[in-house]
């Protein structure tokens, strides 16, 4: 991740973040890819024609997801995949869970690929299949492991998916987790939830929607012997977090919400529950990146918002929406370094490999993953009353 200290200044109205802020900015992406490039792309997409659909995540760069046949977040873009049966090809413009997720979600005849293999999720990487079995073996011997009902935020990978279907549990988005939440302690007497990998999305939703106290949650932390985390206190807690977090979301503070109000009266903090919790407890409103999009999408001309997401999203946001004064919650630029592997080279190679018949960096899922992995989603997708989008 690369980062620059700046101050705090209005996005967007059709400049970049350089120009606008009126500095040479080493956090800055470089300038879009040449136009030599741009036609590749379309020359190879329509050589391909209903073979291929892309797809783009919200977080990536504009030079790619401007060739996107949808966008969306993760698990909307991998049913979206799945509504294609006649695309032998699915390019996700992502990172490496969301294609592993688009894998298990098509037709086993599509294969999926990924411009750049590198493009993985420092918060998926966080929660390692061993360790969390690891971490089931000591809640067995703490007496416990019967009562507890594991969560995963599609933010995983697909073994840790799959370890969630195997044990009784379920996959949740930003959006449903109360729900899943809800659902995961009506499933056992006296049920206690492990909620993988991302803490601040599981304390954020327990405290803030569930109701439960900060002293009903503990930390597991892998990289300790017994996650640091006495048996009696396992025993003790009604949410049990992993220890790991999103790379961009947890940079954001509470110092600069606190700036933010005092130096511009009448802004309205708007935030990704992934933040940190003293974050969210500050912010106006929380919610998927969904539901950031929609919120400025229907929000008055002249109105003032910090938003606390990858800043990709709200560069973007900013350009579409220059009647209203749109900050990025950090002072730094900080983009999401993996997202933005995904350049149009590597998706120029990708397209153009497989005009010539060679299908380069597939994302395949072993089926016995694949199969447990399914029912958790499954699971998900069966909770009532709330739309499954992250």
């Amino acid at each position: 991740m690369t980062t620059v200290d700046l101050p705090l200044l209005p996005l967007g109205r059709g400049t970049d973040l350089a120009t606008e802020r009126g500095v040479e900015c080493p956090g800055d992406l470089p300038a879009p890819s040449d136009p030599d490039l741009v036609e590749r792309v379309r020359a190879a997409k329509e050589a391909l024609g209903d073979r291929v659909f892309v797809l783009g995540h919200h977080y990536q760069r504009d030079e790619v997801i401007r060739f996107a046949d949808v966008t969306g977040d993760s698990f909307k873009l991998a049913r979206d995949a799945a509504a294609r049966p006649e695309a032998e090809y699915i390019v996700f413009c992502g990172v490496h869970f969301m294609a592993e997720s688009a894998d298990i979600l098509t037709a086993p005849q599509q294969m999926v690929v990924l411009p750049d293999l590198a493009a993985g999720c420092s918060m998926a990487d966080m929660a390692r299949l061993a360790q969390v079995e690891d971490c089931w073996d000591a809640l067995a011997g703490a007496g416990i492991a019967e009562s507890v009902v594991p969560i995963t935020y599609m933010n995983s990978s697909a073994d840790i998916k799959a370890f969630c279907g195997r044990h009784g549990g379920a996959v949740c988005t930003s959006s449903n987790a109360d729900v899943a939440l809800e659902w995961a302690f009506s499933q056992r007497p006296e049920a206690t939830v492990l909620f993988l990998p991302d803490q601040h999305l599981g304390r954020n939703t327990a405290v803030l929607k569930l109701g439960l106290g900060l002293d009903d949650c503990v930390v597991w932390d892998p990289r300790r012997p017994d996650g640091g985390v006495s048996a009696e206190a396992l025993a003790a807690a009604r949410m049990i977090l992993w220890k790991g977090h999103c790379s961009v979301h947890g940079r954001f503070s509470a110092e600069v919400v606190d700036e933010l109000r005092a130096t511009k009266p009448g802004i309205r903090i708007l935030v990704h529950p992934e933040c940190t919790h003293d974050v969210v407890t500050r912010a106006d409103l929380v919610g998927s990146t969904e539901f950031i999009i929609k919120t400025i999408e229907a929000a008055p001309a002249g109105s003032k918002w910090a938003v606390g997401t990858e800043l990709n999203l709200v560069q973007r946001l900013a350009r579409e929406h220059p009647e209203q004064e749109i900050v990025f919650l950090d002072r730094n630029v900080c983009y999401c370094s993996t997202m933005n592997r995904i350049d149009l080279p590597h998706l120029v190679w990708a397209l153009e490999s497989l005009v010539d018949g060679v299908v380069v960096n597939r994302v395949s899922v072993d089926p016995d993953t694949e199969h447990h992995a399914k029912i958790a989603l499954q699971r998900m997708l069966d909770l009532p009353g709330r739309s499954h989008r992250g």
